[in-house]
C-alpha cells in the first residue's frame, strides 16, 4: 500500500487497482520524493523519453509518421501514466488484428489483455464511440447519395465488428438527407429477425420518402445470403406502393461490404 497522499505504481487516476482516465489529463512524470539529504529529488522511469519523443513524432510529423500500435499508445499513455505500455498496446493489435477490432472489442474481451483493466477498456470504447459519433456527423444534413464513402465508412465503423447481427435502417427524406439512424433489431450471430410492416410503419411515422438498409455479417464475409435477398425483395415491395424508396440494402463484414443494389438483386 502507497503512504498517504501518493499512489502505488499499479493505482490508476480511478482508484487502486485501476488504470483509468481523468478528462484525459495524464500526470505529467513522477511525484516528487523526498532524497536522504531532506531535499526532493524527481523521479524518473526509462519510458519518460519514449512518451516525450512519440507525441513529438506525431505533432511534427502526423499520424501517418506513427503505427497503428504507436496511436495506441498515445491514448494509453492518459489511460494508464505510470507504465511502459508499448507491450500492451502491442498485445492488443496483435490479439485483435487490428486497430479497427481493437476499438470494436467487447470490454470483457479487451480485459484478456495483461495490462487491461475496466477503466481501460471503457476508455478505449468512449475513443470508439468518439470515432462514430465523427463520422455519423459528416452524413447528416448532406445528400446521402452523394456522400456515398463517408455512409459506408460510418456503417462499418458501427458494425463490423460486432458480435452478433445487427438490422440498422437509415431513413431519408425527398432530399435525401439522412433524418434518422435507428438499429431496428439485434440477433444472432448469424440471424436477426426482420418484419417488413415494422420498417414500412418506421418510415412512415418520420415521413420518410426513402430507406437505405443495412445490417452486419459477424463472419466477416459480407456476401449475401438466400433470406437477406427474399427480405430485401419484401421490404421493397411493401414499401413502393407507399411511396418509400429502398434505395440499397448494404451488407457489412470485417473483410469489405456488399451492396445488393450493386449486385443487381434489388
Amino acid at each position: 500500500m502507497a503512504p498517504a497522499g501518493e499512489r502505488s505504481d499499479d493505482e490508476g487516476l480511478y482508484g487502486s487497482g485501476e488504470d483509468g482516465l481523468a478528462g484525459l489529463e495524464e500526470r505529467q512524470g513522477a511525484s516528487p520524493r523526498i532524497s536522504p539529504g531532506g531535499g526532493t529529488a524527481k523521479t524518473t522511469s526509462h519510458h519518460d523519453g519514449h512518451r516525450d519523443r512519440l507525441r513529438e513524432r506525431f505533432s511534427t510529423a502526423g499520424e501517418d509518421a506513427l503505427a497503428d500500435y504507436e496511436l495506441l499508445e498515445l491514448i494509453l499513455f492518459r489511460t494508464i501514466p505510470r507504465r511502459d505500455v508499448k507491450p500492451i498496446a502491442k498485445a492488443l493489435i496483435a490479439r485483435f488484428g487490428s486497430l479497427a477490432e481493437v476499438l470494436g472489442a467487447p470490454p470483457k474481451r479487451l480485459t484478456e489483455v495483461a495490462g487491461v483493466k475496466d477503466a481501460v477498456a471503457l476508455d478505449l470504447k468512449i475513443v470508439a464511440a468518439l470515432n462514430r459519433r465523427a463520422m455519423r456527423s459528416a452524413v447528416r444534413q448532406r445528400e446521402v447519395l452523394s456522400s456515398w464513402t463517408a455512409v459506408l465508412d460510418y456503417c462499418s465503423a458501427a458494425m463490423a465488428h460486432e458480435a452478433r447481427e445487427q438490422f440498422r435502417i437509415l431513413f431519408l427524406d425527398k432530399k435525401n438527407t439522412l433524418i434518422a439512424d435507428e438499429v431496428q433489431g439485434t440477433g444472432t450471430v448469424d440471424h436477426t429477425p426482420v418484419y417488413p410492416r415494422e420498417v414500412v410503419r418506421r418510415a412512415l411515422e418520420l415521413n420518410a420518402t426513402a430507406i437505405i438498409l443495412v445490417h452486419n455479417h459477424p463472419s466477416g464475409d459480407p456476401t449475401p445470403s438466400r433470406a437477406d435477398i427474399e427480405m430485401t425483395r419484401t421490404i421493397v415491395d411493401t414499401a413502393k406502393p407507399l411511396g418509400i424508396a429502398v434505395h440499397d440494402h448494404i451488407i457489412i463484414g470485417k473483410n469489405g461490404h456488399a451492396s445488393l443494389k450493386g449486385l443487381r438483386l434489388i
